[in-house]
């Protein structure tokens, strides 16, 4: 077993490249406020000219500059209503497709590019304990992103899916492993309940990982193998936030839905 020949350039790549995003994503989250919703406007607009080029919609190329929106309208009108701007966005995205067949998938796609950079913002300014539950979030995310790179680099095996042959289940189960152990960290710095805390760990990994290859069944069924090259080693912005983005989303609902989740978590505002 072991690394295959071509990979160390691919990880240097990938290291150089957190060594920029991970102090820049911290710095945002940690200021808030406008920081933070210019910055995740700017990934919505990013992943949204990822979409057009990736779905060869040049019809959509206002989708770039209307994704920016509803990021933007949060330190204006508030969470709410800034969800109502990116639904009735994603229905005009749909609704202005000039073929008929592709209209579905031109609303999704752009509640999937603006969504998930507004869910960070929903996991933030919740009725909760935003900050230390986003970077806990985000640390758990990119363990377990790192652990099922390097595990299923070293160990391959089985593919999750035909559609993305990179992705294993030695990898999966290595990325879930090391989340739980990250969950065990996560009690200690929030003070929340231990058990609870390994499970949501590895709920965190679970969900991460299953954005992260809906993205990939996504691309390879469009043909290509990365959404952009603006993040070397990493492909596309898309490519970096998939599975945090996903968590961004569910996670907020929990809390929600389930606001005993946040006593067990420690994370009650």
């Amino acid at each position: 077993m072991g690394f295959q020949s071509g990979r160390p350039n691919e990880l240097i790549l990938r290291l150089i490249s957190s060594a920029f995003l991970i102090p820049l994503a911290l710095y945002a989250v940690t200021s808030g406020g406008v920081a933070l919703a210019v910055g995740c406007a700017l990934v919505a607009g990013l992943m949204a000219y990822e979409w057009v080029r990736m779905t060869a919609s040049p019809a959509l190329k206002w989708m770039v500059s209307f994704a920016l929106l509803p990021c933007l309208a949060v330190p204006v009108m508030g969470l709410f209503p800034s969800v109502l701007v990116l639904l009735a966005l994603s229905t005009l995205a749909g609704y202005t497709h000039p073929v008929r067949k592709e209209q579905a998938n031109a609303t999704l796609g752009f509640l999937y590019v603006a969504g998930m950079p507004l869910g960070l913002l929903w996991l933030l300014e919740g009725p909760w304990d935003g900050q230390i539950a986003a970077l806990l979030i985000m640390g758990i995310v990119w363990g377990s992103d790192s652990a099922a790179y390097f595990v299923g680099r070293h160990f391959g095996g089985p593919s999750l899916t035909p559609e993305s042959p990179s992705k294993t289940w030695s990898g999966a189960v290595g990325g879930v492993v090391f989340s739980i152990l990250c969950g065990a960290l996560g009690a200690y710095i929030a003070d929340g309940d231990l058990v609870f805390w390994l499970a949501f760990g590895a709920g965190i990994s679970v969900i991460a990982q299953l954005g992260d290859l809906m993205e990939s069944i996504i691309k390879r069924r469009h043909g290509i193998k990365d959404t952009s090259k603006l993040l070397p080693g990493h492909g596309g912005v898309m490519d970096r936030v998939d599975g945090l983005g996903m968590v961004c989303l569910v996670a907020p609902v929990l809390f929600l839905l389930l606001p005993v989740t946040l006593a067990y978590l420690g994370l009650m505002a």
